[in-house]
């Protein structure tokens, strides 16, 4: 079986894949139109958030027997144009979660004490102590929209900042699962209303594009904070800037935006603003994260394709 990856992949992953008797060819800096006209030749594709995946690639590829993502994300690829074609499309959406929660506090951090704020002050001379005035988490109210691996790992570590955790999530977690995690669920609005602190774990799907709007936003605490670490879409980045600008939000920590990387004019303004804490989608960067995505999707494809009679 032929595998074409077009995504660095960490090479543990590779490797198992190669001891396992599959053929593994890298192609990272390839293009659409390339991996249009070469991937008729495989029989799997492996690819991150690069390589989009659209319904031409795979009507591209009459020997496609599946697709694998490495790490959580499925929003560059067609599934609706897999299913029909009966690819099996398998990810690792383990693999970020520790990496990702941990983020999250990073940048709640660096927004509460003016880390990222000093630390660009300082490097251009200044020296900004009096304006550093920052904020505990000790006592605040985090709102967790998405109680999925992440958003439970979050609630773990906001323990540990004796901080009150509500959530909100499509589906209740078992009575004995809050009790364990210490977390109260509420409905979206009442979460919004009540919380200093709200930070978003939802994937990117029709019914979450733009589920935190200008409305949502408008009933968030005045002075309160937004975090997103999940993806871009599920925030109106253009109304956050507008909430951010006329003082009802207090800040926002900022992995995932609709462009990647940030090109619109209210983009670019926004992740200027000084109560703006922004990093490059790099959640799942950290050497852990990406061995175990590399891996546990290498794992996925032996267990299903190893010994398969093409």
């Amino acid at each position: 079986m032929k595998i074409l990856i077009t995504d660095p992949v960490h090479e543990d992953g590779i490797e198992r894949l190669k001891s396992a008797g599959f053929q593994v060819d890298l192609a990272y800096d390839i293009t659409y139109d390339e991996l249009v006209k070469r991937v008729k030749d495989y029989h799997g594709l492996v690819v991150r958030s690069r390589t989009k995946v659209d319904r031409a690639v795979i009507a591209s590829a009459p020997n496609l027997l599946f697709i694998g993502r490495a790490g959580v994300g499925l929003d560059n690829i067609d599934l609706e144009a897999a299913k029909e074609r009966n690819i099996i499309v398998l990810n690792s959406p383990e693999a970020p979660t520790i990496s990702v929660a941990e983020l999250v506090f990073g940048l709640l951090l660096s927004l509460a004490r003016k880390i990222a704020f000093c630390d660009r002050l300082m490097k251009a001379g200044e020296w900004p102590k009096k304006r550093a005035l920052g904020f505990e988490l000790k006592g605040k109210t985090l709102g967790i929209i998405g109680l999925g691996r992440i958003g439970r790992e979050v609630a773990k570590r906001a323990e540990a900042f004796e901080m009150k955790v509500l959530y909100y999530d499509v589906q209740r977690l078992p009575e004995e699962m809050e009790k364990s995690l210490k977390v109260q669920f509420v409905e979206l609005t009442e979460l919004l209303k009540s919380s200093d602190i709200v930070t978003v774990h939802v994937p990117l799907i029709p019914q979450t594009y733009h589920m935190i709007d200008d409305a949502k936003l408008s009933l968030m605490r005045k002075g309160s904070i937004l975090i997103n670490t999940s993806r871009g879409g599920v925030i109106d980045t253009k109304a956050l800037l507008k909430h951010l600008k006329n003082g009802h939000l207090g800040g926002a920590c900022l992995d995932v935006f609709e462009h990647e990387p940030p090109k619109e004019p209210w983009e670019l303004e926004l992740i200027s603003l000084d109560n703006v804490v922004v990093t490059s989608h790099i959640g799942a960067m950290t050497v852990e994260a990406q061995r175990a995505a590399s891996t546990i999707l290498a794992e996925k494809i032996i267990s299903t394709f190893k010994g398969k009679t093409l």
